[in-house]
């Protein structure tokens, strides 16, 4: 029986796949004055941010100026491109109302992770969040989802995790929970699909179904 729902943010209940794209073009350009095509950038999403570009440069200073400036964007222009997806709310007020617990997992850092919650009208039916501050281990690795189930007294049998990348599926896979993958992701499918998650969604609503 699920007795809770954990949600990756970014990619499955806020659309801002527009942001973080910008986010790492703009990075990439002022701090390595490079251009990267698209499809190589989607796959960096869902990523912790270190994880994602260190690939691209092994000097430190280098890699701590590109994470500050994927930030700095992100910050300037997170409220302008940040939004629920259609039936978001509709999921989560359902949830509630079957008494079914909620929890945030996210790599995205906390400040930022509520703010977004808040301009969606979404922070009010989160019993946790659960940011990189929260763990020493990050995605992929199970450790933020099992420190949800622990916050939420709920066993890691008892949750299922959504998100939109592999590594939100290999973090509830690396748990114990349940998974579920979400096909409105911005990056490619079919990488989703290789990690092979419990369950696939079409749109948020359909969640209520697998509950």
């Amino acid at each position: 029986m699920i007795k809770a729902v954990l949600f990756d943010l970014d990619g499955t209940l806020l659309d801002t796949n527009d942001l973080i794209y910008d986010s790492f073009c703009r990075a990439f350009k002022e701090v390595l004055d490079i251009e990267l095509p698209k499809e190589e950038i989607t796959l960096l999403y869902g990523k912790p941010l270190k994880t994602s570009l260190i690939k691209y440069t092994d000097n430190e200073d280098l890699l701590e100026n590109l994470i500050n400036s994927y930030r700095n964007y992100n910050k300037v222009y997170h409220d302008n491109m940040c939004r629920p997806f259609e039936g978001v709310k509709e999921l989560l007020l359902a949830l509630k109302e079957r008494a079914i617990k909620i929890g945030i997992v996210t790599s995205k850092r906390k400040e930022l992770a509520k703010r977004g919650l808040e301009l969606g009208e979404l922070i009010g039916y989160m019993d946790v969040i659960i940011s990189p501050e929260d763990t020493i281990k990050h995605k992929p690795e199970g450790d933020p989802a099992l420190k949800a189930c622990e916050m939420l007294g709920v066993l890691p049998k008892e949750a299922i995790m959504v998100g939109d990348s592999p590594y939100d599926i290999l973090c509830g896979k690396n748990a114990g929970c349940l998974t579920c993958g979400v096909e409105y992701t911005a990056l490619q499918l079919s990488e989703l699909i290789k990690i092979k998650p419990s369950y696939l969604i079409k749109k948020p609503l359909d969640l209520l179904e697998l509950i």
